[in-house]
């Protein structure tokens, strides 16, 4: 791995405005956070959200930070350690981390999952297709990273990891053997540059509806913010084994004509509506499974079963089999196999039975499309009452939580 500064920035495209002649300096690893910082660490300043990471530069040298990257003017700064003044610190510290790993991504598959609701659903299914044909596939969610039989809790659940933990699970797949890996991305992930780096090669957007405006600012910016996966697609570097550089568009969504006309790469679609590139027909429900035929654009046609519930899971499943067989030449059968192997998601849809006389399920919606797409599920699965208890946390988008309670 490149880790020395006058190696990492000779490898990647951010320039220093002060120094311009980088020093040849060891480093042992990246830190954002000044409490974390270990000796022979380089520390990167980021400035957003609640605090200012320049603040914390004197307390990151005392830790034993031999380098610091920031976007203050080296002038303003008394220091005993080289000082890198750079344009924007959450750019700079993505590409620092992947060259600092030896640019992992470029040696994977890398298969990239954003949306609104769905999202984890949909890496999950991606990620038991590929196992299941045969594929050594790790993934990295906002729940866990799974590297070959490991499985490590990313503790976020929430958001993308930051740069560095990115940089270092995909180092770790590599040095595993593996050859492909599903990255779930949320819209934090790709505006705050988390994910730069990562040489997309296949971009899934399963929805884009109510969420994050308190972050985002509007609809149309959190869209925007969605998109940039797609912006990923055309910077990806020539990989030994190809790359598809594949959009996959839900056509069903609101948010398919903006997708439809801002990507530049290929595109597929997919979802109900007869346009769909690749579409579901005959979707029936028993209590255990669903039930449908996936139809490609091919004129190819599969059976499809599944454990999941819920027509919305129909539209993630169509997702995840697009990607696979149009982006990575799994047959329709395979891609089947796969979806058919996927029991229960811990927090989606899943039920909990300890010997009550009634169904009891717990799911992770927490925006308004998904609170109404789950209480329909509910209400398709019992001619009883449905009951349904849900809450908002605190510190996120309050606009939808009278939202969530019209739904």
């Amino acid at each position: 791995m490149a880790n020395t500064l006058a190696q990492i920035f000779a490898q990647i495209p951010v320039t220093a405005i002060a120094p311009t002649k980088i020093p040849n300096l060891l480093i042992n690893g990246i830190a954002l956070d000044s409490r974390q910082v270990k000796p022979g660490n380089l520390f990167v300043a980021l400035t957003g959200g609640s605090t200012d990471g320049h603040k914390y530069i004197t307390s990151a040298v005392q830790q034993g930070a031999i380098a610091i990257v920031g976007t203050q003017p080296a002038a303003d700064l008394t220091l005993d350690v080289p000082y890198l003044q750079v344009a924007d610190a959450r750019v700079a510290l993505a590409w620092i981390s992947a060259a600092f790993y030896n640019f992992p991504a470029r040696k994977l598959t890398v298969i990239g999952v954003t949306g609104t609701d769905g999202k984890t659903t949909t890496s999950n299914l991606l990620y038991q297709i590929l196992k299941h044909a045969g594929i050594r596939v790790g993934m990295v969610s906002t729940v866990n990273a799974v590297i070959g039989e490991t499985e490590i809790d990313t503790g976020f659940h929430v958001t993308t990891p930051e740069a560095p933990d990115v940089q270092h699970y995909l180092a770790q797949m590599v040095a595993a053997g593996l050859t492909h890996v599903v990255l779930e991305t949320t819209s934090h992930g790709l505006a705050q540059e988390r994910v730069t780096a990562c040489e997309f090669d296949i971009g899934v957007v399963t929805n884009i509806t109510h969420e994050h405006l308190d972050y985002h600012g509007s609809y149309a910016a959190y869209r925007a913010a969605k998109a940039r996966l797609y912006d990923h697609l055309l910077a990806t570097v020539e990989k030994p084994q190809g790359n598809p550089r594949l959009a996959v568009l839900n056509h069903d969504d609101r948010s398919y004509d903006f997708l439809h006309d801002y990507v530049q790469t290929v595109q597929l679609s997919y979802g109900f509506d007869p346009q769909a590139n690749v579409r579901a027909e005959g979707l029936r429900y028993d209590p255990l499974a669903m039930y449908f035929t996936a139809v490609f654009h091919d004129g190819q046609k599969v059976p499809v079963t599944s454990r999941l519930v819920g027509r919305y899971n129909v539209s993630n499943i169509l997702a995840a089999m697009t990607a696979a067989v149009s982006g990575l030449g799994l047959t329709p059968q395979q891609a089947a196999e796969g979806v058919a192997q996927l029991g229960q998601i811990p927090g989606r849809m899943e039920r909990i039975s300890v010997g009550q006389d009634f169904t009891a399920i717990v799911d992770f919606a927490h925006t308004p499309n998904a609170l109404q797409v789950t209480l329909e599920t509910a209400r398709e699965m019992t001619a009883g009452r449905v009951i349904a208890v849900f809450g908002s946390a605190g510190l996120r988008d309050r606009e939808k939580r009278r939202l969530m309670a019209e739904v």
